[in-house]
């Protein structure tokens, strides 16, 4: 029985940026994959690694230790049989300010081995009122909707997306998920980065987050969070009778506050008002909040170490 490899595997990669006698470390042995057909996300902090590792990738840069391959070629050495697969949205696209958007994407698709119609990519994204107008006229979000349409004009086989709602109105970023998500639909391997913790839940169906050139946590959304403590707080009288025993939960004080983190969130929730209840206890400020992806992403933001 025969497997289908991976369409990207990153093994041991490193990266360094060299400047006369220093070397700084954009990238430190991080390792991969994601599946065909799957969109996965990179996160992190600015400055983490992600933009250098997607270049890597992109084939505009070579690695300075490690492996990766793209449907089983290396980016640079293969670049020539690789690149009609690949669709590639940079985190600033630089289209010519003189072209309008019909020429811009006609040039693009120029470039492209089995191009798209350019009306139908227009459509896609949205510009199809916007054919005439010239690139240096359009608002940012409409040049970034353009960059998108350029990475899907050759209709990829694998999508790099750096930064890909970067100053889209929020209309226009649920549009693009839209898209984004009759892409996988028809098979498509995506790779993102992106800031928006929403976005990446959305789309992604797992995710790396990145800190300081090393990947910390790597796994579905879902999982992600589920290893992360909700967190109970309230404000409580100076005198009170014992709490109610939460087994696993942490417990701090500061003053008159409260705060629990819990992986039990309903059970312990229910256990303190019931108690607050049974004991005529005032709580003040109350709130219950479930764990989110920005729990997980801050945990790692604002970590010296993390061991995983």
């Amino acid at each position: 029985m025969t497997t289908t490899p991976p369409a990207i595997t990153v093994r041991g990669l490193t990266h360094h940026y060299r400047s006369g006698k220093n070397s700084f470390v954009a990238v430190d042995d991080i390792a991969f994959h994601v599946e065909r057909g799957e969109v996965f996300g990179l996160l992190g902090t600015n400055g983490a690694g992600k933009t250098t590792t997607l270049e890597i990738l992109e084939g505009l840069s070579a690695p300075t230790h490690g492996e990766v391959r793209v449907l089983g070629l290396d980016p640079v050495a293969d670049r020539a049989r690789l690149r009609p697969a690949l669709g590639i949205m940079l985190q600033s696209g630089g289209l010519p300010s003189q072209l309008t958007v019909a020429e811009t994407l006609d040039m693009w698709a120029g470039t492209c081995s089995t191009p798209r119609p350019a009306a139908d990519v227009l459509a896609d994204v949205d510009l199809t009122h916007r054919a005439d107008i010239r690139v240096g006229a359009l608002s940012g979000g409409e040049q970034r909707r353009l960059d998108l349409a350029c990475a899907l004009v050759g209709d990829p086989d694998v999508l790099f997306l750096d930064e890909p709602t970067t100053g889209l109105d929020p209309e226009s970023r649920r549009n693009v998920w839209a898209l984004l998500g009759q892409l996988r639909q028809r098979g498509v391997t995506m790779l993102l980065t992106t800031h928006y913790l929403e976005e990446a839940e959305e789309l992604c169906d797992r995710l790396a987050i990145m800190h300081r050139g090393r990947i910390r946590v790597e796994g579905t959304p879902d999982g992600l969070v589920a290893a992360v403590p909700s967190t109970i707080t309230a404000a409580l009288p100076a005198q009170h009778p014992p709490l109610p025993e939460l087994p696993g939960a942490h417990l701090s004080r500061d003053g008159h506050r409260l705060r629990i983190s819990t992986g039990q969130l309903s059970r312990d929730t229910f256990r303190l008002l019931t108690w607050a209840a049974e004991h005529d206890v005032a709580v003040e400020n109350f709130a219950a909040r479930p764990a989110t992806l920005e729990s997980v992403f801050l945990d790692i933001a604002g970590a010296e170490s993390i061991t995983v």
